[in-house]
């Protein structure tokens, strides 16, 4: 995917990809610029532990807009519903949207509902699109990481992907585990509020899991990253679970939890806060910025040695957002 959109989508279209929202600048308003992002969901199953595709869609709009420090505003909803999705589902999913809409304070302004042929759509696809102002003291983006940042997660990661893999292969595990889908503006304006010179970028690892997003991080800033595997945040039975299937939670796609790069000198204050917050409980420092060797991702393991980590190689887990 990375590549696909690296070296086709963008040449073409001329868009700005490094970001998970675009920033706007308005002419004559010195005060805020727009963000604005756009996505959509084919997730499969469409109801899994701890979510739906109706949550999953609000959520994954504002946290996008909230990575690049926007406080979202609207949102649009388009939904292609497949002929014989079940009313009461669809009811369902609607449901979900109007309860998450409400969490992250955010208004559906405007939609469109499409219906295909059944067979067509499995189930329902849902697009949204989000805007949200930012302040212009607010400058968060991968140029703006710097060599002696440490990178902060706000969660423990593999919850989702575990999740879905779970629900969709009907498997059970002693203690359940629930999908972290949750919006992430709150918690981040939190932190903005008393440290926003202090964090210099922020990006949420949905597919392709944490280390598909760091080593993004690191070719975008042409920096390293170097993670230590003891610090990273997994519950006990996301990793039994993990080692089961032998999967890596690394590459586990996430939907509630925010990577963080930030000046060394207030990360004590930074994880504060975070632990002050519900969805922040888990947040750990798990590494920090180098200067080399260049847009590589380190991790340094329990045993003291030290592995490349790249990003996922096709999809481990398919149709998880």
């Amino acid at each position: 995917m990375y590549e696909l959109i690296h070296s086709r989508i963008a040449p073409v279209t001329g868009m700005d990809v490094f970001n998970d929202s675009a920033v706007i600048s308005i002419d004559n308003h010195r005060d805020f610029r727009l963000a604005f992002t756009t996505d959509s969901y084919v997730v499969s199953p469409i109801f899994f532990p701890g979510g739906d595709i109706g949550r999953l869609a609000v959520c994954g709009t504002v946290n996008d807009l909230a990575m690049v420090g926007a406080e979202p505003q609207c949102l649009s909803l388009g939904l292609i519903i497949e002929e014989g999705l079940p009313m009461a589902d669809l009811q369902r999913v609607l449901a979900s949207i109007k309860d998450a809409s409400e969490e992250a304070g955010i208004r559906i302004i405007t939609g469109d509902t499409k219906v295909v042929n059944k067979g067509k759509g499995d189930g329902i696809f849902i697009n949204t699109s989000g805007i949200g102002f930012i302040s212009n003291d607010i400058d968060i983006s991968p140029s703006g990481i710097r060599a002696g940042d440490l990178v902060i997660v706000s969660g423990t990661i593999g919850n989702h992907g575990i999740a879905i893999m779970a629900e969709r292969n009907g498997l059970s595990f002693p203690d359940p585990i629930l999908s972290d889908t949750r919006p992430l503006n709150g918690i981040v304006w939190e932190i903005l509020k008393v440290h926003a010179g202090d964090i210099h970028a922020m990006r949420d690892p949905t597919r392709g899991g944490l280390a598909t997003t760091l080593k993004e991080m690191a070719i975008e800033s042409s920096l390293c990253i170097e993670i230590y595997e003891e610090d990273l945040p997994v519950e006990p039975q996301v990793r039994g679970a993990c080692e089961l299937l032998g999967l890596d939670p690394l590459y586990v796609a996430n939907e509630g939890v925010f990577v963080a790069f930030v000046n060394p000198d207030v990360a004590e204050s930074i994880i504060e806060i975070l632990h002050g917050h519900p969805y922040g409980r888990e947040a750990s420092v798990i590494g920090r910025v180098l200067e080399s060797p260049s847009e590589k991702v380190l991790l340094r393991t329990k045993l003291g040695g030290t592995r490349f980590v790249d990003m996922i190689q096709g999809e481990q887990l398919p149709r998880i957002c």
